[in-house]
């Protein structure tokens, strides 16, 4: 993985999608992003996700993309554990304190 073990997922409901749709979708999109460089901004995994599931018409929508899979995320996803919990937050937390250190006592 580009950056690091998944922390977080999002379950998605296969009855909305044919299994044969499913998993040709999966590799085919696993095909096209096999020699893709992935990148934090403009080509990642949330484009790759999207990628499948407009492959599958998921949903019957062929219109996702790397913003709604993140809003997806945001809102129906769930972390792998507590230390999911901790990997995703922990960094921001101790840069928001740094900074409110550095705010308030200098």
């Amino acid at each position: 993985m580009a950056f690091g073990e998944p922390t977080k997922y999002w379950q998605l409901d296969s009855s909305k999608v044919q299994e044969t749709e499913w998993d040709e979708a999966v590799s085919k999109a696993s095909t096209e992003y096999r020699n893709r460089m992935h990148n934090l901004c403009c080509d990642n995994c949330h484009s790759h996700v999207a990628y499948a599931l407009n492959l599958m018409r998921y949903n019957g929508r062929t219109s996702w993309n790397m913003v709604h899979i993140a809003v997806y995320m945001l809102i129906y996803g769930k972390y792998t554990g507590f230390g999911g919990f901790l990997k995703t937050w922990l960094p921001f937390l101790l840069i928001v304190a740094v900074i409110l250190v550095f705010a308030f006592v200098f």
